[in-house]
């Protein structure tokens, strides 16, 4: 379907054709399933049909599909066509690795670095002991140090190196079963990333092509296949996934398990503790934080009876780690020439703050934020204070930036920066391990360290926007609340602070006023309210009273009521 049959599209009015020319939604557009009728359920949010860059792209197949385009009724469903989708950025990423697979990674110097082609995957299969049929965390590693005598890694991970150990040939040459244990990665991490981009395009039902992000995004094809990080990814996503259903003891098994492997998926359970308490789900939240404990534990504690020793290398050498690339800590420490004492606790007070920040948002803002931005912020937050920054972590914030803020122009704009910060630290890794210095010097390589952090506080900064400014929100615009929140969506607040207390309150008394809600806010000495005003009192933060608050302002003080819960 061409273009021209834009005007039967399969998707609402879009809020950027409401606004005319510049594609910004109005201030009165509406805040909440209360003051819009909500979208239908089984209308599936078309990105071509609201998202001006996703609008021009689609010319180059004929323009946005229209009313009569018969889409996910063939056998490609969206599962399956971004299924497709991320296998072919997969390959991508495989072929720009060629020029190490075929010697890179074995020669002295810099050519990995150059080719911008490294890869821990690799050097690991020898340097852990998994080419001697070692086992971690239980024979200590070849040629270790007194910090670090066994694997690094977390415990689920070290499992998945395992597997793919026992599946490398034994035959040939130490070259060739490193080049066999890569491959074998590389395969397994792609189902990771195939199950990752189907478990996002199933936490926003409506919304299936906004995975699309993900599949295409640069970052996946350079850095999926540095280290294993898209298992924790791809067990991360299945999480959300489940939550999104309403799953919440599986969602908090998944959370479990995805800690096993990486340690950062544990700081979704923030978002989820503000936001239940929030809305007063405690029965849920606890059953997610009993599922995520029992999976950790059942994954960590036979490794810990085993061989305790082996099974903390992973927290002693994280805790021991200096100041490292990528962060802002290293650009501190090559400018003065000394690292910084006391850096752990510099780093956790920055990190608590932080924490503290996001849940005051999350528990004043007008209307509670979606989960995927709070689930942003606060793995963001972890990123940008951490005392090392490897590429590969940007795999961590993907899923999380395709539902937090589903636009593509914000996406690809810290796509952009994150590109660069990649080639930036290989090309400065190039120049200080090359004999010929090819590369870049310090002052560039921090820029590239800046331009990372930039990209990334930028997006913070929009997902912010969003949560003060649901109108902004691109999936809220058309009255949907949370479809990734599960039993958080569209569900009322009991407990809120700050000026979300104060908009409650003022909704709940102007349900008793006279002239009800209206005559409220625009009678004598009242200021009139703007059409944003209204969205907030009438969304999801504003909690009318109930039939105990009316029933005690009636029997007790019916001129001068108060608010329902009392506060």
């Amino acid at each position: 379907m061409t273009s021209s049959a834009r005007d039967e599209s399969t998707g609402p009015d879009r809020p950027e054709e409401a606004a005319g020319a510049g594609f910004h939604a109005p201030v009165a557009v509406a805040t909440g399933p209360a003051d819009r009728p909500g979208p239908q359920p089984d209308t599936v949010v078309v990105p071509a049909d609201e998202d001006p860059v996703a609008a021009a792209g689609s010319e180059v197949f004929g323009g946005p599909p229209g009313r009569r385009a018969l889409l996910g009724v063939s056998w490609w469903i969206p599962a399956r066509f971004l299924a497709l989708a991320v296998i072919l950025t997969s390959v991508l990423g495989m072929m720009q690795k060629l020029p190490c697979y075929e010697g890179g990674w074995f020669q002295a110097g810099s050519p990995q670095y150059v080719h911008a082609c490294y890869s821990d995957i690799p050097h690991l299969f020898t340097g852990r002991g998994f080419a001697d049929g070692l086992h971690p965390y239980v024979d200590k590693i070849p040629q270790g140090s007194p910090d670090m005598q066994y694997l690094e890694y977390p415990v689920l991970t070290g499992l998945f190196m395992q597997v793919a150990a026992w599946l490398t040939p034994g035959g040939g040459t130490g070259q060739q079963q490193e080049q066999w244990f890569w491959v074998i990665n590389a395969g397994l991490l792609m189902a990771c990333a195939v199950v990752a981009v189907v478990a996002i395009s199933r936490t926003h039902r409506r919304r299936p092509w906004d995975a699309l992000l993900f599949a295409l995004a640069p970052c996946l094809a350079l850095n999926s296949t540095i280290n294993w990080d898209l298992l924790a990814v791809a067990l991360a996503a299945v999480a959300l996934a489940c939550w999104s259903n309403s799953k919440a003891v599986l969602a908090g098994v998944f959370i479990g398990l995805a800690t096993a492997a990486k340690l950062y998926p544990v700081l979704l359970l923030g978002p989820l503790l503000v936001l239940c308490w929030r809305a007063g789900r405690w029965r849920e939240f606890g059953q997610a934080l009993g599922g995520a404990v029992a999976a950790w534990l059942l994954v960590n504690v036979p490794i810990m009876l085993a061989n305790f020793d082996g099974w903390a290398t992973f927290y002693t050498f994280s805790k021991h780690r200096k100041e490292d690339f990528g962060s802002f800590w290293v650009i501190l420490m090559q400018n003065r020439g000394v690292g910084l004492e006391n850096l752990d606790t510099y780093i956790a007070l920055l990190l608590v703050l932080c924490a503290l920040a996001i849940g005051w948002l999350a528990l004043s803002a007008p209307r509670r934020p979606r989960l995927a931005q709070l689930g942003f912020l606060i793995v963001a937050a972890f990123v940008v204070t951490n005392k090392v920054y490897s590429p590969q972590y940007v795999l961590w914030l993907i899923p999380l930036a395709v539902l937090a803020r589903p636009r593509w122009r914000d996406f690809l704009v810290w796509q952009a920066c994150e590109v660069l910060y990649t080639l930036g630290i290989w090309s400065h890794l190039g120049f200080v391990t090359g004999g010929k210095q090819h590369g870049i010097g310090d002052s560039w390589y921090h820029f590239a360290v800046a331009l990372h952090l930039l990209g990334t506080l930028y997006l913070c900064a929009v997902i912010v926007r969003d949560i003060l400014l649901p109108d902004r929100d691109p999936v809220r615009w058309d009255g949907s609340d949370d479809p990734s929140g599960g039993v958080l969506d569209g569900a009322p607040d009991v407990f809120v602070l700050g000026s979300a207390r104060r908009l409650r309150e003022d909704a709940t008394y102007a349900a008793y006023a006279t002239g009800g809600a209206e005559g409220w806010l625009t009678g004598p000495g009242a200021a009139p309210a703007d059409a944003a005003d209204e969205g907030w009192l009438t969304g999801p933060a504003a909690t009318p009273a109930d039939a105990a608050g009316e029933s005690w302002a009636a029997a007790d003080l019916p001129g001068l009521p108060r608010p329902a819960d009392g506060r």
